[in-house]
This record gives C-alpha cells, sequence and structure tokens, in this order.
C-alpha cells in the first residue's frame, strides 16, 4: 500500500514535471481555421466540415527502438521517407510511442528519450501534416513502477500512464490535427478497461494496478486538449461488443471508437463486423487502428485486406493498415522507404488507395 501511493505520487509529479517547457505541435497544417479534426455526430470533419475517412498506414518503431537502446525511429523519419508515403495518397499515419521513453524514465538513454524523444515525435507529425496527413498517436508499450516497457502488456499502468497521458495532451493542445490514443490493445474485461484499478499481470513475477480510459479521457481535456480521442475494444481491441455501453464520459463528445482487424482474428468475418462493429460504426466515428491480412504470415495476398476495406468503406470506417516498415514479414507494405512495396498486400493497397484519391481530406487540402 505505501509503494502505490509513493508510485502515485511519482506519477503526479511526472505529469507536473513533463507539462512545463514541452515543445507544443505547432505544424502549419495545426494552424488552420475553426475546430480542427473533429468529432461530429458518427463522422470525422475538418476544419471546414468536411468529411475526413482515414486511408492510413501504421508506422511502428517508436514504441521500441528507444527502449532498447539503439534509436527513435525504424528506419529514417526525414522528409524524403515522409514524401514516399503521401505518395500511396495516405492521408493519415498512426505513431505507436513508448511511456517510459516519452516520459524519460526507467533507464531509458538520454538520446533516445525524454526531450530528445518527445521533440523528435512532434518534428515527425508536423512533417506529415506539411504532407497532407493527420496523425494518431498512441500509447502501445509501458510498464508499471522500474520495470521496463519491453513489449504491449494487457492495460496501460497506473504508475505512468496517466503522466503520459498529461503530457501528450499538454504537447498537442494547440494541434488541430492529431487524434489521441490513450491505448492500444487492451486484453482485459471491458469493467477494467474503462474504469481501471484492476490488477493485471505484467509478467510472471510483476502485477501491476491499471489506469482506466475514463481517467485517460480526463486527464487529456483537463490538460486542455479538445480533440477526437481513440478508445479502443476489448480483446487486443477485435471486441467492441461492449464498446457503447463501457464508453468514457467526454465533455466534448469528442471520441472516436477504435478496432483492430486481422484477418484471422476472432472477429474477422462480415458477419461479425456487421454485429458488433457496424452498430458503434452507426453512433460514433470508427477506425480500424490496425488493419492487414493476418498476423501469422499465411496471407500475403489481397483477398483479406480488400474484403475489410471494402466493409470499411461501406460503413464510413477509416483505417490504418500495418505497417509502413520493411520487416521480413507479410505485414510489411513495403521493402524500402522509398515506398515499393513488398507483397501482393502492399501492392493491392497502393493501388487501392490511389484509386480513391480525392475522396476524402488531409489537413492542408
Amino acid at each position: 500500500m505505501q509503494t502505490a501511493a509513493i508510485l502515485r505520487l511519482a506519477a503526479l509529479a511526472l505529469a507536473a514535471t513533463f507539462i512545463v517547457g514541452l515543445p507544443t505541435g505547432s505544424a502549419s497544417g495545426a494552424s488552420s481555421a475553426g475546430r480542427g479534426l473533429h468529432v461530429s455526430g458518427n463522422k470525422l470533419l475538418d476544419s471546414k466540415g468536411r468529411l475526413v475517412h482515414f486511408r492510413g498506414v501504421n508506422r511502428s518503431g517508436t514504441e521500441y527502438a528507444c527502449i532498447q537502446g539503439w534509436g527513435i525511429f525504424d528506419g529514417p523519419n526525414g522528409a524524403a521517407s515522409v514524401r514516399a508515403i503521401a505518395k500511396w495518397h495516405v492521408n493519415a499515419v498512426r505513431i505507436p510511442l513508448n511511456e517510459q521513453c516519452w516520459l524519460g524514465i526507467n533507464g531509458v538513454k538520454p538520446q533516445y528519450g525524454g526531450a530528445t524523444y518527445r521533440r523528435a515525435i512532434v518534428q515527425y507529425v508536423n512533417l506529415l501534416h506539411r504532407h497532407n496527413m493527420y496523425a494518431e498517436l498512441s500509447l502501445m508499450w509501458g510498464a508499471p513502477g522500474s520495470t521496463k516497457a519491453t513489449y504491449q502488456p494487457a492495460a496501460p499502468d497506473a504508475d505512468h500512464s496517466p503522466a503520459f497521458w498529461a503530457s501528450l495532451a499538454q504537447t498537442f493542445k494547440n494541434d488541430k490535427n492529431v487524434m489521441l490514443s490513450p491505448w492500444g490493445e487492451p486484453v482485459v474485461e471491458e469493467d477494467c478497461l474503462l474504469k481501471g484499478g484492476c490488477t493485471v499481470p505484467f509478467n510472471d513475477n510483476v502485477k501491476y494496478k491499471a489506469a482506466g480510459m475514463q481517467q485517460a479521457v480526463t486527464v487529456m481535456r483537463q490538460a486542455g486538449f479538445k480533440g477526437p480521442i481513440a478508445i479502443p475494444g476489448i480483446s487486443w481491441a477485435n471486441d467492441l461488443t461492449h464498446w457503447l455501453s463501457h464508453k468514457p464520459k467526454d465533455p466534448l463528445n469528442q471520441l472516436v471508437a477504435e478496432a483492430h482487424v486481422y484477418g484471422k482474428n476472432t472477429c474477422a468475418s462480415n458477419s461479425c463486423l456487421n454485429r458488433t462493429m457496424a452498430p458503434v460504426a452507426s453512433k460514433v466515428p470508427l477506425i480500424f487502428g490496425e488493419t492487414g491480412p493476418s498476423y501469422d504470415d499465411s496471407d500475403c495476398g489481397s483477398t483479406t485486406i480488400s474484403r475489410l476495406l471494402n466493409w470499411a468503406d461501406a460503413h464510413n470506417v477509416g483505417y490504418e493498415a500495418w505497417t509502413w516498415d520493411t520487416w521480413d514479414t507479410c505485414g510489411s507494405l513495403i521493402r524500402d522507404y522509398k515506398g515499393n512495396p513488398r507483397t501482393a498486400y502492399g501492392r493491392w493497397l497502393r493501388s487501392y488507395y490511389a484509386k480513391r484519391a480525392g475522396t476524402t481530406h488531409g489537413p492542408r487540402r
């Protein structure tokens, strides 16, 4: 009990420390007139009131390179690499984050954590905006206490996640072209995800108290962020059955539902999507924050992804394909950072986005 109290106080102290003096996202796209990216009913709209339909990609690396001690990004992050993404007619990029790298705690190397890490993320987001792309910033890797955040556990932790949320929200409160996501893939019950307070295992030796999505929304709003916040479903974000009944309260009514849908997920068939996700999409904006063929590399083709994205487009659901990285897996869209596709999956996605170019808007169009 005493240890938990100390950790809570430390989290509050961290929040105060990292809110002061942070760089604020202020790309040229972020200063657009009006409300910027915002929720209206079950739609995402831009500053001019036009429909925004995410056709995006994930850019993985910023969740793991820093904690592993060899970088911030996996691969290039300069203008040429961002132009290559834009050439695929992408209008949104999801950026997974590591809370300990952001906060600069638990032994993260200074050259890859703290102010250096935060500055690099802000600069990358600004670069995306200059190339007419929105950014979704998603907490993916976290860990309690002094344990290193080396993977994505079942839920955000009460020790550090609230400090991260406060700092992230303060950093991007003036950027009207970002969406914040307080967690990636929960593996806890819906009550725990909403309210926090439950005890979940991090590994065989460490258990921790989870933080909840209601706390995340409250903390982000108190820190001044007024834009959309994406709240995931349970079961690795694949189950939205209880999303509407466990929706956090948001005084600004700016919540987005996020699902992750891959070819072999429990909910990947059109019948399951119709039964569990379509009702959510009729009430609030829904995005597939991650989507692709399958995790087990049994499908490098286009059959699965074409079905999923056609369903999504028919239901006004946005999507961000996994992933714009050059790994040797079916889930890697590209074989190089010039944007050459790696497999039939990547070739199909590039063609699909190109055919729909101009049917939705980025922050500067």
